[in-house]
């Protein structure tokens, strides 16, 4: 028997360790991150939360900067992937709008460490994803997959011209953000709990009527 095939099946494990040692350690690292931000984060307890020798962190990932980077392309992909797999093509256009509202709302609620990055990373003035080829690329079929779906309902006359993709998104992302990164001191000044559940209901339902009123002709 060839030794080239023995060769290969015993590098396969190796390469597949690596990689779950590789998501642990950013896995361990969001968290951290999410909790402390980007200067409060230590290596340290980056180490002990994964279970690793934090020598293995320098290895993969050669510094704290980097490490958090890795931390954000993640984070960014794995938003991007969940988008995907909603498969809004398939429905009218409304319901597509109205579908990616409803996500976008429910993913900041089940992933709260998401807004505590970006929340970091905008401090830093995005030094680190400036760096990254990945985010913008990622980023890039999302908007054309938006822009067919304004298409289709501009041509159905179910939705105005002149609707640009990437504001139609940044305003989804911003009325869910605004609110839930802002919700204790909203919550004070108005004198409501606005975590509370008939309220989340209430701020979906109105996000999803601002959106479509203003894609309406």
């Amino acid at each position: 028997m060839s030794p080239r095939p023995a060769k290969a099946s015993a590098e396969a494990p190796r390469t597949r360790d690596a990689e779950r040692t590789r998501q642990i350690i950013l896995e361990a690292a969001t968290a951290e991150f999410a909790s402390l931000g980007l200067g409060g984060a230590r290596m340290d307890r980056i180490a002990e939360r994964a279970k690793v020798d934090k020598r293995l962190i320098y290895y993969y990932f050669n510094n704290k900067d980097d490490l958090f980077l890795a931390v954000m392309e993640r984070a960014y992909a794995a938003i991007r992937q969940a988008e995907r797999e909603l498969h809004l093509e398939a429905l009218s256009p409304p319901d597509a709008v109205r579908k990616l509202v409803e996500f976008t709302w429910h993913y900041y609620l089940e992933n709260p460490e998401f807004l505590c990055l970006l929340n970091n990373e905008n401090l830093h003035q995005a030094t680190h994803l400036k760096r990254s080829s990945q985010v913008r690329e990622m980023h890039s079929p999302f908007v054309q997959w938006l822009a067919d779906i304004l298409e289709r309902g501009q041509a159905q006359g179910l939705f105005r011209t002149g609707v640009d993709p990437v504001q139609l998104y940044i305003s989804i992302a911003s009325v869910a953000y605004f609110y839930l990164s802002n919700q204790f001191t909203l919550s004070e000044i108005f004198g409501r709990d606005l975590m509370a559940p008939p309220a989340l209901d209430e701020r979906l339902a109105h996000m999803v009527d601002v959106i479509l009123g203003y894609l309406r002709p």
